[in-house]
């Protein structure tokens, strides 16, 4: 797709420019639509499970894509105050589903685990998100879920220029 197409092949408006006029309306809509997904995706995760919050869910998974990190690696991850992702970690502690663990390599540094309890509730909550979003897509052209990939994929993987 060229600057100047819109998804569907149709032609943008006559002077479209990357950070012209023409740009900020879809903009606008990007920018409202995220905010509803995001609002959305809070409110379902206490119907996935009522004891853990889209934040805790998050830094689960993240904990177990990384096989284990410190309480710094996850604030920075996912730009958040280290005092909010120690409320969260302390919060996942005392109800068993994170332990800290000695770094091999540097015993002044603790890793964050998922415990037994953490890996199973994770995947019970991963499977019940999993299922939700496979009916809501369930009409959804092949090409169109590629399409929709790509472009979270792309709009997730930007850093600013600051690197932060």
């Amino acid at each position: 797709m060229t600057a100047a197409e819109e998804p569907g092949g149709r032609a943008a408006a006559p002077g479209a420019t990357a950070t012209g006029p023409a740009r900020e309306g879809p903009v606008e809509t990007i920018q409202r639509e995220m905010t509803v997904f995001a609002r959305r995706a809070r409110a379902s995760a206490g119907r996935m499970h009522p004891e853990l919050s889209l934040v805790s869910y998050t830094l689960l998974g993240h904990l177990e894509e990384r096989g284990g990190c410190r309480a710094t690696d996850l604030a920075a991850h996912y730009a958040l105050d280290k005092s909010t992702v120690s409320r969260q970690v302390a919060a996942l502690e005392r109800a068993g589903l994170i332990e800290r663990r000695l770094d091999p390599e540097d015993h002044r540094v603790q890793v964050l685990h998922l415990t037994d309890a953490g890996r199973q509730l994770l995947l019970q909550v991963t499977d019940s998100r999993r299922a939700a979003f496979q009916e809501r897509l369930a009409e959804w052209p092949e090409e169109d879920l590629k399409r929709f990939a790509g472009y979270l994929t792309r709009y997730n993987s930007w850093t600013p220029p600051d690197g932060g």
